[in-house]
C-alpha cells in the first residue's frame, strides 16, 4: 500500500537526532522529509519515493538498514559513456529483437533486501523483462528491451537506488581479474591492534601487583582496555553478528550464533568486572578471540584460492571447434585455444562457442540454450552471433570476435532448467548436520556454564564461551566442495568434464546403465565406408559423389562425418533448403538437384531390410553407404566394470540390428535396434519409473531427450562440437577406456568426504569434553577452530590426490 505525503509532519524535539528513513544516517536538519519520514539527502527521499510509487516499501521490512546512503551518488551523466556501441557489444552477453542481456557487478549489496529489490526492478522500469542475483558474486543479470530502456538508464537506475554499478575496463576486454575484499584485512588490523595493546595495559595483572596497594592503576588500565575493545566488539566482530542476526531473523542457527553468543559473553562479563571493580575482566581474551578468528577465516580463504578448483577446472571444457585454416583445410582444436579472428565452421547442431560475426550460410540459431525460447532465430551475414546459440540448418562460417568463455558456458550448463534436485547421502548429512549442530552446541554450553557457576563464574564463563567457539561444524560444510571439488579438477585434467560435484557425488548410484551405439561405443574416424550402388544402378559419377560430400558436409551425425571422411578431398559445394530430421536423415537442395540421405524408412519407405546409408537424387535412390563399425577400446573392461556392480547394461541404436550378433555377449541380449529419438526417450523414462537410477552414456545428437530423462546423462564427446545443456557430464572419446578408473576415483572423494565427517566428529568430541571442563582458554579455543576446518580441507585434498596419483591419473 502507497504512502501518501502530508502537508505538515510531526516537528521532532529540538535536540532530537534524526535518523534518515533509508539510510538511517543522521540527518543534518529537518527539511527533507514525506509524512514522518526524514531523509538525509535528495538521493534517499528520491529512492523512497520510487519505491512507494511502485508499491515496493515492502523492502524496508525485510531487513533493519536495507538502504545505503546517497549522499555521494553519481550523475546519470556519468555512465554516458555506455551509449558507445563499441562499449556496448563488449559488455553484454546476448542481445536480440526482443531482449538484451547484461550482468553488472554490485559491489554495495549486502542484505536480503537488496536481493528483493534487485530481482523486483521490473517495476521501476518497464523496459526490464526479467533481473536475478547471485548474492555470492554480487551480481545481477537483468534482461532487458532495447527499444525501451538502455545500459545508460539501467545504470542509473542502479546508481540511484544506491547499487552503483563497478565496471572497469577489465569487463569491458573481458580480462576481469578476481576481486579482493579489503574489509577483512582492515577488522584484522585493527583487532590485532587492540590485542596487542590490551596485552600491555594489562600488565597489572600478568606481573601480580595487587590491587588493595594499587586500586587506580588497575582502575585506569581496565578503562583502557574497554576503550581499546569497543572497536573490535563494533566494527571487527560485526560480521558475526550481522550473520547470526539474519539467520535468527529467518529461523535459522546457523554457526555465527554461537561464536556472536560466545563474544558477547566474554565481553559482557569483562565490562561488568571493569565497572564494577571486581576484576580486570578478560579483554585481552576477547580481542585475542576475534584476532584469531579473523585471522583463521583469513587463512582459510587462503587455503580455498591455492585449492580453488572453479578456475582451473573450467579450462579442461573437453568441447572441440572446427576452425578453418588459411588454405581452406578444415582443423579441429579444443574451444579453449579459439581466439578472436579465428573463422569457425558450425554444422547443423553445433554449439556457438563464443560470440562472432556471421559470414556465410543460413543461420538459422537455436537460443533456447541462453534464453529459454526454442523458435529459432534468423541471421544474416554480417550480423553478430552469440555464445550458447545452436545452429539448425546447413553448414555456417563465424567470425570470433571473442574468446571462449568456457565459464560461461557452464554457467548456462548449470542453470536451474538442467538440474536433477535430487541430493546425495553425504550432501543430505551436511544439511541435516548445520541444522542440528548448533542447537545441540547451545544446550551443551549452557548446560557447562549452569554447572560451573555456582562454582566459579570464571571457569562457568570460560567453560561457556570455549564450548562455543571450539565446537565446528565447519567440515561438514567445507568437506564436500573441497574433496570433491578436487576430484572435479583432476577428472577434469583427465579431459572427464562433470557440471559440478554432485554429478560426482552420484555416480556411483546408478543400477541400470544404457549405451547409445553408433558415436558412442563405436570409433568414428577408424570405421570403414564404402558405397554399394542398387541393383540396375550405376555407381556414383565424380559430380554426384561432390553432391553427396556437400550434404553430408552439413550435419554433425556421426554416420554423415563418416561419410564425409571417407570422401576426401571431393570439393564442398553450395547447399539451400537443408534440412535434418532427427534419427532418420537429412535433406537438401544442391545445385538443383533434390538430395535425401538417410535410413531406409526415410528414403525409401517401402524397403523392409535397412543395410546402410540410403542416397537419393532427384527421386531416385541410388544404393547405400555400408559402414563398418569397429569398438571403441576398453568397452570389454567398461562392462565387466559394470558387471561387477551389478549394473546391467542395455544398449540403444537407431540403426539396424545387422551387428546385433557381435554386440550380443558384451550386452546379454539386452538390446534394442531401429530406435528413434523418441523411443530412447521412452525406454529411459520406463527405467525411471519402475524404480531404477539411470545412467546413460550418448554423442548428445539423436539421444539429448534421453540423456536429460536419464539420473545422469554422459556424453562421449569425439573431436565434435556435440555439448548439450541435456547432459550431465561430457567425457573425450579417448578417455572412455578410463572410465572405470574416473568412477572409482569420484567413489573415493565420497568415502574420503564420509571419513572427513568422522574426523570432524572426533575432533568436536574430544574438543568439547575438554572444553567442558572450563579450563581451555577462549583464545586457545579460537586458534583450533580454523585450524580445524584448515586441516579437514587438507585432508580431503591429500587423500584424492594420493588416490588420482596411484591410479595414474595424476603427473608423480
Amino acid at each position: 500500500m502507497k504512502h501518501t505525503t502530508a502537508l505538515s509532519p510531526a516537528k521532532p524535539a529540538p535536540d532530537a537526532q534524526l535518523a534518515c528513513y533509508h539510510c538511517h544516517d543522521v540527518c543534518p536538519n529537518d527539511k527533507l522529509h514525506l509524512e514522518d519520514k526524514y531523509f538525509c539527502c535528495e538521493g534517499c527521499q528520491l529512492v523512497y519515493q520510487i519505491l512507494n510509487e511502485n508499491d515496493m516499501c515492502q523492502y524496508y521490512r525485510l531487513d533493519d538498514q536495507p538502504g545505503l546512503s546517497l549522499k555521494n551518488r553519481r550523475d546519470a551523466r556519468a555512465y554516458a559513456w555506455l551509449d558507445d556501441k563499441e562499449v556496448r557489444d563488449k559488455l553484454i552477453r546476448y542481445a536480440d529483437a526482443q531482449q538484451t542481456h547484461v550482468v553488472f557487478y554490485l559491489p554495495t549489496m549486502h542484505c536480503a533486501s537488496c536481493i528483493w529489490l534487485l530481482e523486483h526492478l521490473y517495476k521501476l522500469d518497464e523496459g526490464v523483462h526479467h533481473s536475478s542475483v547471485n548474492f555470492l558474486k554480487k551480481e545481477v543479470t537483468i534482461q532487458f528491451d532495447e527499444s525501451v530502456t538502455n545500459l545508460r538508464k539501467l545504470a542509473s537506475l542502479l546508481d540511484s537506488l544506491g547499487y552503483p554499478p563497478e565496471i572497469n575496463l577489465g569487463d569491458v576486454e573481458g580480462t576481469t581479474q578476481t576481486r579482493i575484499d579489503r574489509s577483512l584485512y582492515y577488522k584484522i588490523g585493527v583487532a590485532g591492534f587492540a590485542f596487542g595493546n590490551i596485552m600491555l595495559l594489562s600488565f597489572p595483572e600478568y606481573l601480580g601487583l595487587e590491587k588493595e596497594h594499587e586500586a587506580w592503576f588497575f582502575n585506569v588500565f581496565g578503562y583502557l582496555n574497554l576503550v581499546l575493545a569497543l572497536p573490535v566488539l563494533l566494527y571487527s566482530s560485526r560480521d558475526y553478528f550481522i550473520s547470526a542476526w539474519n539467520g535468527l531473523r529467518h529461523g535459522h542457527l546457523n554457526i555465527d550464533v554461537p561464536l556472536a553468543l560466545g563474544m558477547v559473553m566474554l565481553f559482557g562479563r569483562s565490562a561488568w568486572e571493569i565497572i564494577g571493580g571486581d576484576g580486570a575482566g578478560y579483554m585481552d581474551s576477547f580481542a585475542g578471540l576475534i584476532f584469531f578468528l579473523l585471522t583463521g577465516k583469513w587463512f582459510q580463504h587462503k587455503t580455498y584460492d591455492h585449492l580453488s578448483f572453479e578456475r582451473d577446472y573450467r579450462s579442461y571444457f573437453p568441447v572441440a571447434a572446427s576452425v578453418k585454416q588459411p588454405g581452406g583445410q578444415e582443423q579441429t582444436i579444443p574451444v579453449q585455444k579459439l581466439s578472436p579472428g579465428d573463422i569457425i565452421i558450425i554444422r547443423h547442431g553445433e554449439l556457438i562457442p563464443a560470440d562472432g560475426i556471421l559470414l556465410k550460410g543460413n543461420a538459422q540459431i537455436d537460443y533456447s540454450f541462453v534464453t529459454g525460447e526454442s523458435l529459432p532465430v534468423s541471421v544474416n551475414s554480417g550480423e553478430r552471433m552469440f555464445a550458447g546459440g545452436k545452429q539448425q540448418g546447413e553448414t555456417i562460417e563465424i567470425s570470433l570476435t571473442r574468446k571462449v568463455s568456457t565459464s560461461y558456458l557452464t554457467q548456462l550448463w548449470n542453470d536451474d532448467a538442467f538440474k536433477d534436485k535430487s541430493k546425495s547421502h553425504a550432501s543430505l548429512l551436511a544439511d541435516r548436520a548445520g541444522r542440528y549442530f548448533t542447537t545441540l552446541i547451545l544446550g551443551v554450553a549452557s548446560l557447562a556454564f549452569l554447572y560451573w557457576a555456582p562454582q566459579n563464574i570464571t571457569t562457568a564463563v570460560n567453560a561457556f564461551t570455549a564450548v562455543l567457539i571450539i565446537a565446528c561444524p565447519c567440515a561438514v560444510a567445507l568437506s564436500i566442495p573441497f574433496t570433491m571439488g578436487n576430484v572435479l579438477r583432476i577428472l577434469g585434467r583427465n579431459r572427464f568434464y562433470a557440471k559440478n560435484t554432485q554429478v560426482l557425488e552420484n555416480l556411483h548410484t546408478p543400477d541400470r546403465v544404457v549405451f547409445d551405439k553408433t558415436g558412442t561405443i563405436t570409433k568414428i574416424a577408424t570405421n570403414s565406408v564404402r558405397f554399394k550402388p542398387l541393383e540396375g544402378q550405376p555407381v556414383l559419377k565424380n559430380s554426384e559423389m561432390a553432391l553427396v560430400k556437400t550434404l553430408v558436409f552439413q550435419s554433425n551425425h556421426p554416420a554423415s562425418r563418416q561419410i564425409a571422411e571417407s570422401m576426401g578431398d571431393v570439393p564442398v559445394g553450395q547447399v539451400t533448403h537443408f534440412e535434418e530430421t532427427s534419427g532418420k536423415g537429412i535433406q537438401a537442395e544442391i545445385e538443383g538437384k533434390k538430395l535425401l540421405l538417410g535410413s531406409a524408412a526415410f528414403v525409401v519407405p517401402e524397403m523392409k531390410e535397412n543395410p546402410g546409408v540410403f542416397v537419393q537424387i532427384d527421386g531416385v535412390v541410388r544404393g547405400f553407404f555400408e559402414i563398418n563399425n569397429r569398438y571403441r577400446e576398453g568397452l570389454d573392461g567398461v562392462l565387466r566394470y559394470f558387471a561387477g556392480k551389478n549394473v546391467d547394461a542395455s544398449l540403444l541404436s537407431g540403426d539396424n540390428d545387422r551387428e546385433a550378433k557381435a554386440l550380443s555377449p558384451m550386452f546379454k541380449g539386452n538390446m534394442r535396434f531401429n530406435q528413434a529419438p523418441g523411443d530412447k526417450l521412452t525406454y529411459v523414462k520406463s527405467l525411471r519409473e519402475n524404480g531404477h537410477n539411470v545412467l546413460m552414456f550418448g554423442d548428445g545428437l539423436n539421444d539429448a531427450g534421453a540423456l536429460q530423462q536419464s539420473n545422469i546423462g554422459i556424453v562421449v564427446a569425439e573431436n565434435t562440437n556435440n555439448f548439450t545443456p541435456a547432459c550431465d557430464a561430457i567425457v573425450h572419446a579417448d578417455e572412455f577406456e578410463r572410465l572405470p578408473d574416473f568412477f572409482d576415483l569420484a567413489k573415493w572423494g565420497v568415502n574420503t568426504v564420509n571419513r572427513a565427517y568422522l574426523l570432524a566428529g572426533a575432533y568436536n568430541v574430544v574438543g568439547l569434553s575438554y572444553a567442558v571442563t572450563g579450563t581451555l582458554s577462549p583464545v586457545i579455543a579460537a586458534i583450533l577452530m580454523p585450524l580445524s576446518s584448515v586441516s579437514i580441507i587438507l585432508f580431503g585434498y591429500g587423500m584424492t590426490y594420493w588416490k588420482a596419483w596411484k591410479m595414474g591419473l595424476m603427473e608423480s
